[in-house]
């Protein structure tokens, strides 16, 4: 058995020259999967290759799932996503995701890259500065969520956990979405992205689809989205975002 002629294509063009141990092993599965994913689910929306490889890689890290990663990066490359983007989603995913899970993903990245003759390190992307990266993150944080919101969060948090409002302000939007490299639409959908597949975020996941309204990315995006990483998340996260997606945008 093997995909048919629409996913063998779509598959062939994401991962030239590449044979799956899995097609040999368990053909049934992914005869099943790549009809699924590289037909079925490609086919739906209007997500060009590149956002849909980027906003999978941020996915799959976030899911953990280091062998599948190298192999996406290796699609998202072929298709035209940048070194530099590609180091972005990573650093991004530090945030969201934690350095403990994002560390093994970084040193990936870096494998990879060095394969395929890149030099490293790449240009600095950052455009802030231990003085500059409070003002700046607040800045970037008031253009996502809104001048009010950001208000709201100071004035509501505890004393003793005000600290955490300085850090997401400075640490969380100064140092990283401050960066050059990808543009705060893109770097919301990426962070819709993870906070989907970690599971258990859904205050946070709530939020950042305001957010991703609030930037420009509306409620047929996030779906397509969505579609996209069903695949590689399963079904109950993916319900849980399209739910999450409908409450905000109906609110």
């Amino acid at each position: 058995m093997a995909p048919n002629q629409r996913a063998q294509k779509s598959h062939d063009e994401l991962f030239p020259d590449h044979v799956s141990t899995l097609a040999v092993t368990d053909p049934e599965l992914i005869e099943t999967f790549d009809n699924f994913a590289f037909d079925e689910v490609l086919a739906h929306g209007n997500l060009d290759a590149r956002t849909r490889l980027m906003v999978q890689l941020a996915s799959i890290i976030a899911c953990q799932a280091l062998r599948e990663y190298r192999v996406m990066l290796g699609a998202a490359l072929t298709v035209g996503v940048t070194p530099v983007e590609v180091k972005e989603i990573v650093y991004q995913a530090v945030s969201y995701v934690g350095m403990a899970k994002v560390f093994d993903f970084i040193h990936a990245t870096n494998e990879v890259l060095a394969e395929r003759g890149i030099e490293l390190p790449l240009l600095p992307q950052s455009t802030t500065t231990p003085e500059t990266r409070v003002e700046k993150g607040i800045a970037v944080q008031k253009q996502i969520i809104g001048n009010e919101l950001v208000a709201k969060l100071y004035a509501s948090s505890p004393a003793d956990q005000l600290h955490i409002q300085r850090y997401l302000s400075a640490n969380c939007f100064g140092d990283n979405y401050t960066r050059t490299g990808l543009d705060v639409a893109m770097r919301e959908l990426l962070t819709f992205s993870m906070l989907v597949s970690l599971g258990g975020c859904d205050p946070q996941v709530k939020g950042h689809v305001a957010a991703n309204l609030h930037v420009g990315n509306d409620r047929t995006k996030l779906i397509d989205v969505l579609t996209q990483l069903l695949p590689f998340i399963g079904y109950p996260r993916t319900l849980n975002g399209l739910r999450a997606v409908d409450e905000v945008a109906a609110s």
